[in-house]
């Protein structure tokens, strides 16, 4: 039967907008792709993206949508996590089950699925896949550094090195292979901060290092330079690695499109005024700050991040999401000196275009929180990043970034003003030549893993043609 590949996103603006650029890498190579969203992001996507119209183009793509088990008005963010996952495991997991089982995607349908390309978080997905016999690879959005501590987790716990037994950070971590020089507890991602192996994050982190092993192969949004340290040690677990990233160049190089253009998929109105402001600023002098869709400040780290920027003296473009701010403040509470220097130098807005903002010459330095997506947009533009990791990947990418990249500073665990106007004028004065060579060097094999005959476009085709095996064997 022809192949038709059912892709599966976690709800969360990073995994839905890699995962949709993977569809349409699919769609350009002539198999057939549905994407299965929840409702709510479905809802969301259509409201501030041209994504209906840029898919219609497409013969062989279509969107179907699922219950994510929440009400509409739920506020769906990080600090309601198991709330979210709660609506997954009630109402989501057995819709999901019955639709491959004996529903729209079935061998009783009239075009049933033959792949699934899940969220590598769905571990049910495998045992569905399992249960009707279809090859399943999974797509792990987060990084492959990250990744690796989540599939050493079993050898961390064996090891007595998780859960913490003590509240010292800075312990060195020997049981992650290919990082033992450099990585501490501070640097493990944040769900395994904890006493208790038995919180539902550790019981998903747990089920991933089971089930990904497992499946027919993984995708990851990586090249193979970048990540070659641990993809040398993940091959030994999971050695049908596909690695097609910078995933967005990779796309945008099919689709011959410019590179500083964006193909957008944001879940938020996109403030673009933001791209003519900093055309009237100085090359490589503004600070872009953005915490992601889904990490969360309290007013107090706000206003020493604010006061940071300020302090620095650098033009600033910060993205202020809406909620990202936990708590209230009065504007009586500003000073007239941040009112005034921001009014000067500053710009505010509610979402942007990252993709583009990170591609414009203004831009010196990015100050993130470490998300995947984030970090390779900053390395395809060659932008030094200053790092403030919330929770998932981040405080991983962030260690790699600054130790085993140097391509950035990590400032994990602080939020001070004077730490951070250091770290801004290290990047943008004292350590500008080190760091933007470091990261342009990377950028450019980036580029090189996109373009034909590099790795990661090899890597698609392979993948490509894997599918297509599969959907043969299926018939």
């Amino acid at each position: 039967m022809p192949p038709h590949v059912l892709i599966f996103p976690l709800s969360m603006q990073g995994p839905v907008n890699c995962m949709l650029k993977l569809a349409e890498l699919l769609c350009l190579s002539g198999i057939s792709v549905t994407v299965l969203n929840t409702d709510h992001i479905q809802r969301s996507l259509i409201r501030h993206t041209d994504v209906l119209s840029r898919f219609s183009c497409y013969h062989n793509f279509r969107f179907e949508t699922i219950s994510d088990g929440l009400p509409d008005d739920h506020p769906r963010s990080s600090e309601l996590f198991l709330e979210i996952l709660e609506g997954f495991r009630t109402v989501t997991e057995p819709v999901f089950r019955e639709m491959m089982v004996s529903g729209c995607f079935s061998s009783k349908s009239a075009f049933p699925v033959t792949v699934i390309i899940p969220d590598g978080s769905f571990s049910f997905a495998l045992d569905v896949a399992e249960e009707i016999e279809i090859p399943l690879i999974y797509f792990e959005t987060v990084s492959p550094c990250a990744l690796w501590t989540y599939l050493c987790l079993p050898n961390l716990i064996k090891a007595g090195e998780v859960p913490f037994n003590s509240n010292d950070l800075d312990v060195p971590i020997q049981s992650v292979p290919g990082t033992e020089t450099f990585l501490r507890r501070r640097d493990l991602p944040s769900f395994y901060r904890c006493d208790d192996l038995a919180n539902p994050a550790m019981h998903i982190l747990m089920n991933q290092a089971r089930h990904v092993p497992r499946a027919h192969g993984l995708i990851i949004n990586t090249f193979e330079t970048l990540d070659a340290s641990i993809l040398v040690h993940m091959r030994n677990l999971c050695p049908n690695i596909y690695s097609i990233g910078p995933l967005h160049t990779l796309l945008k190089s099919r689709l011959t499109i410019a590179p500083q253009s964006s193909v957008s998929n944001s879940l938020l109105e996109e403030n673009r005024t933001c791209l003519t402001w900093l055309d009237t600023q100085l090359e490589k002098s503004v600070v872009y700050v953005s915490i992601g869709s889904m990490a969360t400040m309290t007013v107090d780290q706000f206003f020493e991040i604010w006061h940071g920027l300020v302090n620095s003296g650098q033009p600033f473009l910060w993205v202020k999401r809406p909620g990202s701010i936990v708590g209230e403040y009065d504007d009586d509470e500003v000073s007239k000196h941040l009112m005034y220097e921001t009014k000067e130098r500053g710009f505010m807005a509610e979402w942007v275009p990252q993709e583009e903002v990170l591609a414009h010459s203004a831009i010196g330095v990015f100050l993130t929180h470490s998300g995947w997506n984030s970090t390779m947009e900053s390395i395809v533009e060659g932008v030094p990043m200053i790092c403030w990791p919330h929770n998932v990947d981040q405080q991983v990418n962030s260690r790699f970034v600054s130790e085993v990249w140097k391509i950035g500073i990590d400032i994990k665990d602080t939020c001070d003003r004077f730490i951070i106007e250091k770290a801004v004028k290290d990047v943008i004065h004292l350590r500008k030549n080190e760091l933007i060579q470091s990261v342009k060097m990377l950028g450019e094999y980036g580029a090189l893993s996109v373009a034909e005959g590099g790795s990661s476009y090899m890597n698609l085709n392979k993948l490509v043609e894997d599918i297509k095996s599969m959907g043969i064997k299926a018939s």
